[in-house]
């Protein structure tokens, strides 16, 4: 039986992770509640004080987990034990794979991320990826 499930980042700022990793993964940012035209018009009718607005944040797609985003108090001190793939280079190899990880990486970079390092492929297991990280710092790789 699949169950289904969500990812959920902890950072300080939700409302500019949920839009950097909209862009990244072909998001959006989770649409208001039916009946309001934005979330400040859904949370100040619901009575949420305005410095709680920026608390959370979530994007969706058809079909794909939901990925939520909460603010929390402390920031990141170490290296993710859990982190996304971005599978933007599926069945290309050598030089046409690696072109096509360093074109996501540079439009990721125009967007807020930062690159980590590239391991080369070797013509054997490893096939090449970048890592990067985003905004606040979470470690995900292109591959």
């Amino acid at each position: 039986m699949s169950r289904e499930f969500q990812v959920t980042f902890d950072c300080a700022d939700p409302a500019a992770l949920a839009a950097f990793w909209a862009e990244a993964l072909g998001y959006e940012v989770q649409p208001p509640p039916e009946g309001f035209e934005s979330w400040d018009d859904a949370l100040r009718a619901f009575g949420v004080p305005e410095s709680q607005w920026n608390s959370r944040s979530a994007i969706v797609a058809d079909g794909a987990p939901r990925v939520f985003f909460q603010r929390v108090p402390e920031g990141k001190t170490a290296k993710n034990r859990v982190h996304l793939d971005l599978r933007v280079a599926p069945g290309l190899v050598g030089d046409e794979r690696m072109q096509a990880l360093e074109a996501e990486a540079s439009r990721l970079e125009a967007l807020g991320a930062g690159r980590a390092y590239r391991v080369e492929p070797d013509g054997g297991m490893e096939h090449g990826f970048i890592t990067m990280h985003d905004p606040e710092g979470n470690e995900f790789c292109l591959d």
